[in-house]
């Protein structure tokens, strides 16, 4: 939608690439499209076509593994997923990854059954398209590499060496064909950008945080230009995120990734009746009724090495990470099904009803949140009423009820408010007709965008799911919003924002937003102003982490030494009331600018 228009283009700054995309981003859509989003609407269109897509693939692989009916059984599930419904018409990376992931297998599957170079083309393309969708793409290698081991382990002796090296000619064949295609995307460039922009930082500064291992083996890709630098810039990115992002869970904060995230995360996303005919298709498996042999490990290899790399990963910010193994278990229900309903068996008449009012179950469940499909949890956790308690991000809370905010808004003019919102700034909500003073949030940590917060609010409060949570913070501690957990919201706005009336105190919030003003004084070379805010945010909130850092900051820049390793003192006894993990966020960098001073 964007090609044949004349779209105004913010300008370079030079800033670090993450904030210039977040917030150059933000200013683009704003300017050319406003708040009538009509060609964010056209864009949200274009994905809407991989939702179709992905539920064509699912119905001709589902259909060629176990049937017609699988097949029918198969896209009823999928289309009625709320997982694959919350994100089939969002302009990200996730519902593209997803269909290209399948489509990839299912062309895999097609030519190890029967081997042309048609079938392995198509194979190569399946899988450019896939990696040029999202770094995770990349996962594909080692899928193959499992569903090759196993096709030579179940082959005749007699013929397991020319298997072997056919099918590893393919996988060299497949990786060098995906990745022309990947470099065709990039227009066969490697810079990352056009002759004469620079990007901050650099490809080989922005590797200095990884271990040695990848940091050697991303700066040789480089070196060789084996890969796109957007897409090596991209996969540092991504490793250096996991070192340290934070998780919620449960309803309790972890300065890491744990590794049971996810599958709890599907255990509370996923549709009862899904889940159910999930545990009938491997009930159908073990009793000999479902003896696709090929076809299951096409399904159940791929799922396993997915979810296997995605607990380990250390990115546990929402479902829609794991959104192709949805697609997956769609086709393994199906199959289960028809296998059960199938069998010559006196209890034929009941699987088959069992298993219809399990598909009827996920259904109805799946319309029973229409259409806020995002925030969906089955009723065994509370529902989508209570996922905000245990889950965060993606799962309930990804900037989609900014509308709603602002016609409750209207429902309720003359009412000034307050407004911590999870996707501020890299959303303006002032571009949806909402004009709320701005809370302090992680993000406006880095980014700006929050007002300067007195000790005592007055409602209305709009208070996200993701910031009620406190999900970006390593620790509950440092959430200024923590007391909000215990209070009754008035309203709740697509499960996701919750509007609290009311006198409220917030010195933390206060403090915070002091602390991150300050952090933006003294970029902007404004050390004296900076200092006079950070006295103000520790008076507020005395011993405050980040009061107390801000305080050292503003100390140090003009001078006064003794008041900053006073700050520093307290700042480094608060981050020692944390836990150990979360410790390692700050301790490090605050004895170290103190060890400067004694």
């Amino acid at each position: 939608p964007t090609l044949d228009k004349k779209l105004w283009t913010p300008p370079l700054q030079g800033r670090f690439f993450k904030e210039e995309s977040y917030l150059d981003g933000r200013d683009w859509l704003a300017r050319n499209d406003g708040a009538s989003q009509h060609l964010l609407f056209q864009m949200r269109m274009m994905t809407g076509l991989l939702a179709i897509g992905l539920s064509l693939v699912i119905f001709v692989a589902a259909r060629e593994f176990f049937g017609t009916g699988a097949a029918l059984f198969a896209l009823v599930i999928a289309s009625f997923d709320p997982n694959l419904l919350a994100h089939s018409a969002l302009v990200t990376t996730d519902m593209g990854v997803t269909c290209f992931f399948l489509a990839s297998i299912y062309a895999f599957y097609r030519y190890v059954k029967k081997p042309t170079w048609t079938r392995l083309i198509l194979t190569a393309i399946a899988a450019g398209l896939l990696i040029s969708s999202k770094h995770s793409g990349i996962l594909f290698a080692p899928m193959m590499l499992a569903l090759i081991a196993w096709e030579v382990a179940t082959t005749s002796h007699g013929q397991r060496l020319r298997t072997t090296l056919r099918l590893a000619g393919a996988f060299i064949f497949l990786i060098v064909g995906g990745s022309l295609v990947l470099w065709a995307f990039f227009g066969f460039r490697y810079a990352a950008r056009p002759t004469g922009l620079h990007l901050h930082p650099s490809l080989v500064a922005y590797t200095a945080g990884l271990s040695h291992f990848d940091r050697s083996v991303i700066l040789t890709f480089a070196h060789w230009h084996l890969l796109p630098q957007s897409e090596l810039m991209g996969l540092t990115d991504v490793k250096l995120m996991a070192q340290f992002y934070p998780t919620f869970i449960l309803g309790h904060n972890y300065a890491h990734g744990v590794w049971w995230y996810f599958p709890v995360a599907i255990l509370i996303k996923t549709t009862l009746g899904l889940l159910a005919l999930v545990a009938l298709s491997f009930f159908a498996i073990l009793t000999g009724r479902l003896r696709k042999g090929r076809e299951l490990a096409f399904l159940l290899i791929p799922g396993g090495v997915y979810l296997a790399i995605a607990m380990v990963a250390g990115m546990d910010i929402g479902s829609r990470h794991v959104l192709p193994l949805y697609a997956m278990a769609a086709i393994l229900a199906g199959g289960g099904i028809m296998a059960l309903a199938r069998r010559n068996h006196r209890w034929i008449r009941g699987w088959t009803i069992v298993c219809t009012l399990l598909v009827v179950a996920h259904v109805a469940s799946a319309l029973s949140v229409f259409p806020n499909y995002m925030a969906y949890a089955n009723r065994a956790w509370g529902g989508p009423e209570n996922v905000h308690n245990l889950l965060s991000d993606a799962n309930v809370d990804w900037a989609q009820q900014l509308y709603q905010v602002h016609d409750w808004q209207l429902r309720h003019p003359s009412q000034s408010c307050w407004f911590a919102y999870f996707a501020n700034p890299e959303v303006d909500p002032a571009v949806y007709g909402i004009h709320c003073k701005m809370l302090p949030t992680a993000d406006t940590g880095w980014l700006g965008g929050s007002a300067i917060v007195p000790p005592v609010i007055h409602g209305p409060v709009f208070i996200s799911a993701g910031d009620l949570s406190g999900c970006e913070l390593p620790s509950a501690q440092l959430n200024p919003y923590r007391s909000f957990q215990h209070l009754k919201p008035v309203a709740s706005i697509d499960y996701g924002v919750f509007v609290y009336q009311g006198t409220f105190a917030v010195p933390q919030a206060a403090a915070m937003s002091r602390a991150q003003h300050v952090s933006q004084l003294l970029r902007h070379n404004h050390p004296n102003q900076a200092l006079v805010l950070a006295r103000q945010a520790v008076k507020i909130d005395p011993g405050d982490l980040s009061a107390e850092s801000a305080l050292a900051d503003a100390a140090l820049a003009t001078g006064h030494t003794e008041e900053a390793r006073a700050a520093l003192k307290s700042a480094i006894t608060a981050a020692k009331r944390l836990s150990p993990a979360a410790q390692r966020s700050y301790l490090p960098s605050l004895q170290t600018k103190l060890r400067k001073l004694q």
